[in-house]
């Protein structure tokens, strides 16, 4: 496998280019990133933060569970011989 078909196998299964990728895992990223601070945060001070976290990571699983690759997506990941698309990140 070529290095560049390494960084654009999994964006092109989605039907998204390597950017529109990078752009969709850093909106999970960074409210995982502000979760992760928030569960810290109450592991020390548990009168804080009480439901930051898990309500964080519920809105973030109801996103990933919805997406949709685009149309065409499944097409040309087939004629890749990939495995179609992969709801995870």
């Amino acid at each position: 496998m070529t290095l560049r078909r390494l960084f654009t196998a999994h964006p092109d299964a989605v039907g998204e280019s390597y950017v529109e990728h990078m752009r969709v895992a850093l909106s999970f990223a960074a409210p995982l990133a502000v979760a992760a601070g928030a569960a810290l945060v109450h592991a020390f001070l548990p009168f804080l933060c009480e439901t930051t976290a898990s309500r964080t990571v519920k809105a973030l699983y109801a996103r990933i569970t919805t997406r949709r690759p685009r149309p065409g997506a499944a097409a040309a990941a087939a004629s890749d011989r990939l495995l179609g698309w992969d709801p995870v990140i």
